[in-house]
């Protein structure tokens, strides 16, 4: 049984899904071209803004159907970009310095913005790229740091941590 689209509350209409065209590939929601079927929050404040997608209407469907080959090229080309990144942070190790504990507690924390300028020093990488599961690093040793270049390329680097 398929959903509505629209449902009436309270004497007004209210869009409670919204179709749309991937113009990116977005993940755990599609790839370039698919057309997905999202909430209109999402949709308005966040995929449209961005260029990720657009409102799937016939005028839009046509229109993305003509670009279709020059949005792939484009996204090619990111990933590729992704690639050259990554394969100069695999395998790499960074050393951070900070202040410790006799037992190798650190007094405060390591988060993404200091791994970035760290590892910015081999390849431009932002903070938003750096991928800490676990939170903050807050002791002394050895880490395995993910940096996720692109939604389908990640780098992965060792990160020693040291006392002063």
């Amino acid at each position: 049984m398929q959903r509505p689209l629209l449902t009436k509350a309270n004497d007004y209409l209210e869009v409670i899904e919204m179709n749309v065209i991937l113009l990116d590939k977005v993940t755990k929601l599609g790839g370039i071209g698919d057309q997905v079927v999202v909430k209109p929050g999402y949709a308005r404040n966040f995929l449209i803004p961005n260029k990720k997608a657009v409102m799937a209407t016939k005028a839009n469907i046509a229109t993305f159907e003509e670009r279709r080959a020059e949005l792939e090229a484009q996204a090619a080309e990111r990933t590729a970009a992704a690639q050259a990144r990554a394969e100069q942070l695999n395998g790499k190790t960074f050393t951070i310095e900070a202040n410790a504990g006799d037992e190798g507690k650190l007094f405060g924390s390591i988060g993404t913005r200091d791994i970035a300028d760290v590892i910015s020093a081999a390849a431009e990488v932002s903070k938003s790229e750096v991928r800490l599961p676990e939170g903050a690093i807050r002791h002394t040793g050895s880490f395995e740091v993910n940096v996720q270049l692109h939604s389908e390329v990640v780098a992965t680097v060792t990160l020693e941590v040291v006392a002063q």
